[in-house]
């Protein structure tokens, strides 16, 4: 099942003060002694961040732009292809650019006034309770360091290429927003970890990893399948399964792999009445018992 620090390279913090940023050993910049100290670097900016402050702002190189640009020239066409309506409609209205990596705050002044989301930074991993309760917030912690440039196709952990292309699209759908800030407004709710886990599994094979089904044709609405060049020409081979609250909070799981099982919303509306109504409603004594038994949806 879903734990969070897999998904993020470790950071700390030297007794000197010096960041050490920890790649994966399948991470492509593991040797790369320049990549290593800028992600450091871009990892302090956020540590030093605290809140009610300006979110800080990043000086991203042209290769960093450059990475930006090709990934977006890639992934776009496959949008157009994969994407279902409701994320293209708020892709457009959201109009993220195309030439160079935004920032945060340009990311804000383009979403606030869409769906009332800001984004603030983070360093890499943020603790479940505190990543889930800022979403019932509408706030959205997002990295600020781009993937390595040998291939940018690909990463082992959530850029901001995943935060903003990804999770900011759906972002600007008012219907996604308002799903992604019921799982948020449930964790302030849930006593128990064992709860919140639940409601963070819910959300990975939904925002995270959902498909639905769009006049006739499997499209994705998943951020992590959108932001992923290789995953949206993987997801329809994939194990397709109806909606199910216990298989979604139970299931278990690789993330450095392309997600084998999927779970299938017939519309919008099917993905509201079920994990929607779900996020707003789940108390600690209904996670445990959707976690014990199967309960039909």
């Amino acid at each position: 099942m879903f734990e969070e620090g897999q998904l993020y390279s470790a950071v700390t913090t030297d007794s000197d003060g010096s960041v050490q940023v920890h790649l994966s050993d399948n991470h492509p910049g593991l040797h790369d002694a320049a990549y290593r100290a800028r992600r450091a670097e871009i990892a302090g900016v956020a540590l030093a961040h605290r809140p009610g402050e300006p979110v800080p702002t990043v000086d991203y190189t042209e290769d960093e732009h450059a990475i930006w640009r090709t990934v977006w020239a890639e992934l776009t066409p496959k949008h157009e292809q994969y994407a279902h309506s409701e994320f293209l409609a708020g892709k457009a209205a959201l109009g993220l650019p195309t030439d160079h990596v935004p920032q945060l705050v340009e990311v804000t002044e383009r979403l606030h006034p869409l769906t009332g989301w800001t984004y603030t930074c983070a360093p890499g991993l943020v603790p479940l309770r505190d990543f889930y309760g800022d979403l019932g917030r509408r706030t959205f912690h997002s990295t600020q360091y781009l993937r390595h440039g040998s291939r940018p196709l690909y990463t082992p952990e959530p850029d901001i290429i995943h935060e903003v292309v990804g999770h900011g699209n759906q972002l600007a759908s008012p219907r996604f927003a308002a799903i992604t800030e019921a799982a948020g407004q449930a964790s302030l709710r849930l006593e128990t970890d064992d709860a919140v886990k639940f409601v963070a599994d819910v959300f990975w094979f939904s925002m995270e990893f959902g498909v639905m089904a769009e006049a006739g044709e499997l499209k994705a609405y998943g951020a992590g399948i959108l932001s992923s060049y290789g995953e949206m020409d993987e997801f329809r081979s994939m194990e397709i399964r109806p909606l199910d609250l216990h298989d979604m909070g139970t299931l278990n799981y690789d993330i450095t792999s392309y997600q084998p099982i999927l779970f299938r919303a017939e519309s919008v509306e099917h993905l509201e009445d079920v994990v929607g109504d779900f996020f707003a409603t789940v108390d600690d004594d209904l996670a445990a018992r959707l976690r014990a038994q199967r309960v039909g949806v």
